[in-house]
């Protein structure tokens, strides 16, 4: 998949695509089928999805709360394996926000990128204010020549899927009931980074992971699938996985921890992408080392359970 960052240089051989246009924040269902369609509409055109970074809510309210369901890189690894071929991803800027729908329309889609269709959900927004609306884009698309496909939300057992049901589902701890909307696990993917070895020395080695910039699941323990991206141990492996502030270290970053079940390496520096499978536990701080070891085994137990019926 090649990534475009830029849509004032595009090379012609990245132009013509039939485009999804959104955020695209955790790739769920209704993304999915907005996708499919960008592909039917126009079979013998490279499949791309438009997309902006950061996230404009990120730029108009950079304070707020991290709300994101995946960062970039997961973003894009998830889209590549949807078969999308080209990834338009446009710096959101103030140049940008301050475009009009018809401003957009032309100098983004039309004469930056040159695609052939695009494809939006029917509640999309854009240009300055998000002023413009579905019904906009088909008529511009209509004058300058490109095809617009309006794709009806998708709902699912009653319930319209959205990033923001989903993270619901993740800060009231049911993981599963996210999966359902994603069309696959929510998975948390970044490096392995340096921990204070606190679970090798309690028997359980884990690889600890950071979670800032994104939207913090329930805190607690989850049954975890496991794929190491890179590196001599790259594969895929079960495990069981610790969010939260480490309360019986006192008060700390939150950070994702997990231990690998029969896994012996190093895998400092290695990218993982850890798959929320089922929320076994709150995080909470235990009387003793030895209850939290007693505890930590209890729940390995239950995670291996829980995975093999997978």
């Amino acid at each position: 998949m090649r990534i475009i960052r830029d849509h004032r240089f595009v090379t012609w051989q990245d132009r013509g695509a039939s485009a999804a246009i959104g955020n695209f924040d955790g790739v769920h269902l209704g993304h999915q089928s907005v996708i499919g369609l960008a592909r039917e509409a126009a079979p013998d055109a490279p499949l791309g999805v438009l997309t902006f970074e950061p996230h404009p809510r990120e730029f108009f309210f950079p304070d707020a709360p991290p709300f994101r369901l995946m960062s970039r890189q997961a973003r894009a690894s998830r889209l590549e394996k949807l078969g999308v071929e080209i990834l338009y991803e446009i710096a959101f800027n103030a140049s940008l926000a301050g475009l009009s729908p018809r401003d957009f329309a032309q100098t983004v889609i039309h004469d930056g990128l040159g695609l052939t269709h695009v494809v939006v959900g029917s509640d999309f927004r854009f240009g300055k204010g998000r002023a413009g609306q579905a019904a906009d884009l088909v008529r511009y698309g209509a004058e300058m020549g490109f095809g617009v496909t309006v794709a009806p939300l998708l709902e699912k057992a009653e319930n319209t899927v959205s990033s923001t049901a989903i993270r619901q589902a993740l800060t009231e701890g049911r993981p599963r009931d996210a999966a359902a909307m994603l069309g696959h696990w929510h998975r948390i993917e970044s490096k392995v980074i340096s921990g204070e070895q606190r679970g090798r020395d309690l028997g359980f080695p884990t690889a600890n992971m950071s979670i800032d910039g994104i939207h913090p699941p329930a805190f607690g323990v989850y049954a975890v699938l496991v794929d190491v991206l890179d590196g001599p141990h790259k594969g895929s492996y079960h495990g069981a996985a610790s969010i939260g502030v480490r309360p019986m270290f006192g008060e700390n970053r939150p950070n994702l921890e997990t231990f690998i079940f029969d896994f012996a390496g190093d895998l400092y520096g290695a990218t993982l992408s850890v798959g929320l499978v089922e929320y076994l536990r709150p995080e909470r701080k235990l009387d003793s080392l030895d209850a939290l070891i007693d505890q930590m085994g209890a729940d390995c137990d239950r995670a291996r359970v829980i995975l093999g019926a997978l």
